[in-house]
C-alpha cells in the first residue's frame, strides 16, 4: 500500500516536471525544486536557530565595508533586471494587460527567460540580508515579515520561472526590482558611514513606495478577474500575485501605523530613563535604534 502511494507520488511529480518549460532546464537550480528548497530551509534554520547560537558568545562582526559593496551591487543588479524586463517584453510588445508567456525560441522570448531566472537568482543573493543581521547580532530585525518574504517568495518564484517565465505573471517581478533599486540604494548610503546621514531623510517614504508597489501589483493582477477572456497560461500565478500583493499591503500598512503613527507617541524623558521603548515603531535600547541593514535613528545612522 505504502509502496504504491509513493510510486504514484513519484509519477505525479515526474508528470508535473514534464510539463515545465524546457528552456529553463540548463539554468542553475532549475532541474529540480529540491536544491532550492534545501537552500531555503537551511537559510531559515541558520537565521532562526544555528546562527544566533553560534553568535551568542561572540562579538558582532563589523561588516560595514562588505555591506556597502553588497548593497550597491544589488542596486546595479536590480537596475539591469528592470532594463531586461522592459526590453524582453514590457516595452517591446506587451500590452500591460493579458500578456501570455512566449514559449518560442525567439531572441526576445529567450531574453525573458534569462531575466526571469536572474530575478529568481537575485532573491537567493538577498538572503544575505538576514545573514548579516545574524552576524551583526541585530536579531530584533529578524521578524516574521522579513523571514516570510525572503523564504517564501523565491520558493514560489522558482515555479513561475520553471513553468511560465514571462507574460502577465512577470509584472510584479519588474516592479519589485524597481523598488529594490531604491531600497538597496538607501541601505548602501546607510552603511557607508555618518558622512551620508544627511541623505537619509527619506527613510519614511520607502515604506510608502513599497505600499504603492503592492497596490500597483494587485491592481494589475485584478484585471484578470474582469476580462471576458484571457489566454494567460497559468492563472494560478495571477491568484498568487494578487494574494501576495494584498497580504503584504496589509502587513506593511500595519508597519506604517506602528512606525510612523503610533510610534511617535513617546515619553518626553525617554532618553533620561534609558528604557527599551519604541522610536518610530522600532526597538530602542538606551537610545539606539536598530535599523535594517545599518543602525539608524529618525532616518540618520547611529554608529557604534
Amino acid at each position: 500500500m505504502l509502496k504504491d502511494f509513493v510510486a504514484q507520488g513519484v509519477q505525479l511529480y515526474q508528470d508535473l516536471l514534464d510539463r515545465a518549460d524546457p528552456r529553463t532546464y540548463s539554468y542553475p537550480l532549475m532541474k529540480s525544486p529540491f536544491p532550492m528548497t534545501a537552500i531555503l530551509l537551511g537559510y531559515v534554520y541558520f537565521v532562526l536557530s544555528l546562527g544566533p547560537r553560534i553568535m551568542a558568545s561572540r562579538k558582532p562582526f563589523d561588516l560595514k565595508p562588505v555591506m556597502v559593496v553588497y548593497n550597491f551591487a544589488l542596486v546595479a543588479l536590480s537596475i539591469f533586471i528592470v532594463y531586461e524586463f522592459l526590453m524582453a517584453g514590457w516595452l517591446t510588445g506587451y500590452t500591460w494587460r493579458c500578456d501570455p508567456v512566449d514559449y518560442s525560441n525567439s531572441p526576445q522570448a529567450l531574453r525573458m527567460v534569462r531575466v526571469g531566472w536572474l530575478f529568481l537568482f537575485s532573491k537567493f543573493i538577498e538572503l544575505f540580508d538576514t545573514i548579516f543581521f545574524v552576524l551583526r547580532k541585530k536579531n530584533s530585525q529578524i521578524t516574521f515579515l522579513h523571514i516570510f518574504h525572503h523564504s517564501v517568495m523565491p520558493w514560489t518564484w522558482w515555479w513561475g520561472v520553471k513553468f511560465g517565465p514571462g507574460g502577465m505573471g512577470s509584472f510584479h517581478a519588474m516592479v519589485n526590482s524597481v523598488i529594490h533599486v531604491i531600497m538597496y540604494f538607501y541601505y548602501g548610503l546607510s552603511a557607508a558611514g555618518p558622512a551620508f546621514q544627511k541623505y537619509l531623510w527619506w527613510k519614511k517614504y520607502m515604506t510608502a513606495i513599497q505600499l504603492v508597489q503592492f497596490v500597483i501589483v494587485s491592481l494589475h493582477a485584478t484585471q484578470y478577474y474582469f476580462m471576458s477572456h484571457c489566454d494567460y497560461q497559468f492563472p494560478l500565478f495571477i491568484h498568487l500575485v494578487w494574494m501576495y500583493g494584498t497580504f503584504f499591503f496589509i502587513l506593511f500598512s500595519n508597519f506604517w501605523y506602528q512606525a510612523y503613527t503610533k510610534g511617535k507617541r513617546l515619553p518626553k524623558d525617554w532618553k533620561k530613563e534609558g528604557k527599551t521603548i519604541l522610536e518610530n515603531g522600532k526597538p530602542v535600547e538606551n537610545g539606539v535604534l536598530h535599523h535594517e541593514n545599518g543602525d539608524a535613528r529618525n532616518g540618520k545612522p547611529k554608529w557604534n
